[in-house]
Parts: structure tokens; sequence; C-alpha cells
């Protein structure tokens, strides 16, 4: 198994800064509908397999990224987009998004320009369709980006580069509803492409998704208890799974990395709570912020976002 510094010691950056402009590109992201109750610490296991320790990169490899694009975005219910700054555990309204949809808000990624792409699905889960929307105002392209296939109308998506440091990516996706594996999307044509269904214990469930800037994928799924694992980008499978037993199965949630670290955003009836799984000691503190005011259901970072802790 690969060890935290090994695994996460390598971020890329975007050699594109502007935030406004609607090109297509790449991030990671993860997104969904969560929930859980407050609580403080427990413990989740190494995701990894090891325990580490030391510095690691904390931008990657150059700094080409606009500051924008290695923040971390959430959407609400209502449409609301904000900024996240996990360090610092602030959250910064954006604005209301407003795309030309009668669909409802269900998920999120976000690219390497800092563009936003969000999941929206109807009640049914029979039409769902992609949207991308600026995360410096949060307007939205007057059509969709994608219309999603049967199967694939609600999704848990994240970006992830093709190789680590590099600087193209892939958009990934796994269809929430019909617990159909792990799929990824042309984001110049919209095309979805089934890739295989998660394997072992979690073949079968759903799961909302974070890429990082060094190649990987990794998971959240809503079993009891909650795990998170890395997943194979060529065959769906699942793997270094950990159980967090301390974090409530949610109906409303959310995951994005940021800085080493893993964010779980969950609710229930109320608003969001905001959990945070660090796999290099195996923590998880549940009273990371509590009933922030806003109940989230979708997330997403940059693969420009560090993947080491602020030094």
């Amino acid at each position: 198994m690969l060890s935290v510094l090994a695994l996460l010691g390598a971020v890329a950056c975007s050699a594109e800064s502007s935030r406004n402009e609607f090109s297509s590109g790449s991030g990671s992201g993860g997104d969904g509908a969560g929930n859980t109750g407050p609580g403080s610490g427990g413990a989740g296991g190494d995701l990894f397999g090891s325990t580490a320790s030391g510095t690691g990169t904390n931008t990657g490899s150059g700094d080409n990224c606009s500051e924008a694009a290695k923040l971390v975005y959430v959407l609400s219910d209502e449409n609301e987009l904000y900024s996240f700054k996990p360090d610092t555990k602030q959250f910064t309204f954006i604005g209301y998004i407003d795309c030309p949809t009668a669909l409802s808000p269900n998920s999120m990624a976000v690219d390497r320009n800092a563009v936003a792409w969000v999941n929206y699905v109807d009640g049914f889960d029979s039409q769902g369709a992609l949207f991308r929307v600026s995360t410096e105002d949060a307007s939205c392209e007057p059509t969709p980006a994608a219309t999603l296939p049967s199967g694939w109308e609600r999704l848990g998506m994240g970006f992830s580069t093709d190789v680590a440091g590099g600087e193209e990516e892939t958009l990934y996706v796994a269809a929430t509803a019909s617990s159909a594996g792990l799929a990824r999307i042309d984001t110049n044509t919209g095309t979805l492409s089934p890739i295989g269904p998660f394997s072992g214990s979690l073949a079968g469930q759903s799961a909302e998704l974070t890429g990082t800037g060094d190649g990987t994928l990794f998971g959240f799924f809503t079993t009891s208890p909650v795990q998170v694992a890395q997943i194979d980008k060529t065959t769906g499978a699942t793997s270094n799974s950990a159980a967090l037993s301390t974090v409530p199965v949610p109906s409303a949630w959310a995951f994005s990395f940021w800085g080493g670290d893993f964010y779980l955003y969950t609710a229930s009836l109320g608003t969001s709570n905001v959990n945070r799984y660090r796999p290099s000691d195996g923590s998880v503190d549940t009273a990371y912020m509590t009933s922030i005011g806003f109940r989230i259901v979708g997330a997403g970072v940059s693969t420009c976002a560090p993947v080491a802790p602020p030094q």
C-alpha cells in the first residue's frame, strides 16, 4: 500500500489562470447529498494502509494556478454557490446559480480553470444534465454541457489528472441512483463512457467522488458505516477502504479533498456539518464545523488545490 506522502506528495496546477472563462479544462471535485449529526473525534483507520509524517508539496509542481483554483467550492440545495477555505473554516457566498432548467441541483465538480460542472436531476431520476457555472459570479452557461443517458442521471463527480503532476484531466462520475459504478465524461462532447463496477463490499454501492492532482480518485460511500475508498480509474475497483464509524449515514452529502485531508459535508433534516477525515493518522473530526447555516449537496475542488497541509 502507498504511504500518504507517496500518494499525495504531488499536485498539478493549471496554466490557465482566468477564472471567468468557460474554456474546457479539468480539475477535481466531489459531491452528492449527505447527512450527519454533530460529534467529536473518532478514528477511521488509515485509508492508505500506513501512517505518514513530514512535509509535502503544498501547491504541487509549478504555480501557474489562480488563487481561485486552489479553493473548494460548495453548492447548496437552494442553488447557492460558496467558496470554502478549509484551513480557516471560511465559507464565502458567491451568488445564486440560475441555470435554465427546472431540474434540481445534485452535485458538482470543479475543473482546473475554476469552472464548476453542476449536475441537475429531477425527483424521479428520469432526467439529468450537466451545466458549466462560473465560480467568479455564479453565472451559468445557457445550454447544458451534457444531457445524461438513462441510468446516469444522478451523479457523484470528480476530476483527476491523467498522470501524477500532469495538466490533462478526466471527469469521472458515479451513478448514485442506479449504482452503475464508475464512468468518464468527455468534457468536449458530453459523451459518457462506462468504466466498470465498484468491487468487494462496495460493489453495487453509490459514491460521491473527489480526485487529486497526483492522479488519484476517491469515493465517499454512504454505507453503514460510511466509507472512503480509493478507486481504480481504469476498472472501477475499490481498495484501501476506511470505515468512518463516527460519521452517521447521511441523507444529503458531498465530498472533497484539500491539503492532505478529506472533507465530508453531511446533513440530515437541518443544515450541513463539515467532517474532516485525516488519513495520515486516521482521525475523524465530526465537529470540525457544525450547523453551517445551509445544506450542501455538491462540492468540488480543482487539482490545483494543495495535497499537503499548508505550511
